[in-house]
Order: C-alpha cells, then sequence, then structure tokens
C-alpha cells in the first residue's frame, strides 16, 4: 500500500489558504514515471511530490499532467516536513532554511520558465477574474494592495487542462514576481494563502511559508 501524506503549504497568518500537496515519503512505492503521473492524476492535487531519498533530499515533483523541474510550494512542503537543509529536485541543489513557523528555499528566477505575470491596477480587479481567465498560458495576475508595504494580492491559473483550474498558492511564481519588481514581498494569494519573498544580492530569491499537516491517507 502507498503511504501518503497531505500538508498545506503558505497557509494565512490565521490558518486560512494553504495550497494542498501530497507527499509519498517512500519514493520507491512509485517508481515508473507513467505510474507517479497517474498518482498524481488520480489525487487532483496541484503538486505531488514522490521522495526518492530523504537522506540526500532527492525528490521528483509532479502536476497531474507532467513533471516540473522546480516548484515553491511542494518543496517548502517536504522540506519542512523532512526537516532538510537541502532538496534536490531535478532542477539541482535547493537550500532550506527553517526559521521557526516559516520554511524557506532559495531559486532562481529561471527555474520558474513557462509562466507569465501580469499586473492588473487593482486587488478587485484581480478578484473579479473567472477561473481561469480566457487565454493560454500559465498566467499569475496581480495588483499592488499596498506598493510602499510590499503587499501584493495574487491568483494563479496553470491553465494547462489537467483539471487545476486555480492553484490556490505558488512559489515559484511569486519567485518569478520578485525577480522581476526586485524587492521583498507579502503575497496574498488564493483564498487566503500567505507567501514572503526576499531577493538575493547573487539574484536568488527565497520564498517562505507555513506549512500545516493534514491527516495521513493511505
Amino acid at each position: 500500500m502507498i503511504s501518503i501524506e497531505v500538508i498545506d503549504v503558505f497557509t494565512g497568518p490565521d490558518g486560512t489558504g494553504g495550497n494542498a500537496l501530497a507527499v509519498v515519503r517512500d519514493g520507491s512505492a512509485v517508481r515508473g514515471d507513467a505510474d507517479r503521473l497517474a498518482l498524481a492524476a488520480g489525487l487532483g492535487y496541484s503538486e505531488t511530490v514522490f521522495v526518492d531519498d530523504a537522506g540526500r533530499g532527492v525528490v521528483d515533483i509532479w502536476t497531474p499532467s507532467a513533471r516540473l523541474l522546480f516548484a515553491g510550494h511542494p518543496l517548502v512542503g517536504v522540506g519542512r516536513l523532512l526537516g532538510a537543509e537541502v532538496l534536490r529536485p531535478h532542477t539541482g541543489e535547493v537550500t532550506v532554511r527553517h526559521d521557526g513557523e516559516f520554511t524557506w528555499v532559495r531559486g532562481r528566477a529561471e527555474w520558474a520558465s513557462g509562466r507569465r505575470t501580469e499586473q492588473y491596477g487593482s486587488a478587485a480587479e484581480v478578484d473579479a477574474l473567472p477561473a481561469p481567465p480566457e487565454g493560454e498560458g500559465w498566467l499569475y495576475a496581480w495588483a499592488w494592495q499596498d506598493e510602499a508595504a510590499g503587499r501584493v494580492r495574487a491568483r494563479a491559473f496553470p491553465r494547462r487542462g489537467d483539471g487545476i483550474a486555480e492553484d490556490e498558492a505558488t512559489g515559484a511564481a511569486a519567485l518569478l514576481l520578485t525577480h522581476q519588481l526586485g524587492r521583498a514581498l507579502d503575497i496574498r494569494q488564493g483564498r487566503g494563502s500567505q507567501i514572503l519573498t526576499r531577493p538575493g544580492a547573487d539574484g536568488t530569491v527565497e520564498i517562505g511559508g507555513r506549512v500545516v499537516p493534514r491527516p495521513v491517507r493511505g
């Protein structure tokens, strides 16, 4: 039997929001790409992560339709779950930092390729968008809630045709937006999720958030 643990990543300060993540701690239980894709599609979460070597932090990330080389919400979630200092998804080595209730991972904007950000005039305009909006391609819709404070309202629409109409909290898109704006952000996404970001002097960006466990599924 495959043991699947589900956690919420990037929950808000009041416990709302958070993007569900399925974690298969024993990645060897699901070896082939076709079987991993089938399991991720069957679970229906925006991402499922397979832990192939917990000691070395080797992980494999899948959406219901494809493997991802890098994704923020799975890495923050599994980083917290494993207490890891380094994770190794397919994109390469990712450092992890734990700071109280927050877990942070560090990445590069080029790892978030395939996503497009679009600024709207107000948070109300972002809130009014249908899920998903018309068009094709991965869209990160955002607007300033408080520009001076770096607070952003955002929603994410993968538009992949795999049943994920809206992604509740997306670390890679938040990383890309932070790189584009060149400043730390407090992003409030989806129903109530919170993503914190910090650009580094070396061109990397840290993305951080809270992780809350759910009951184990098996």
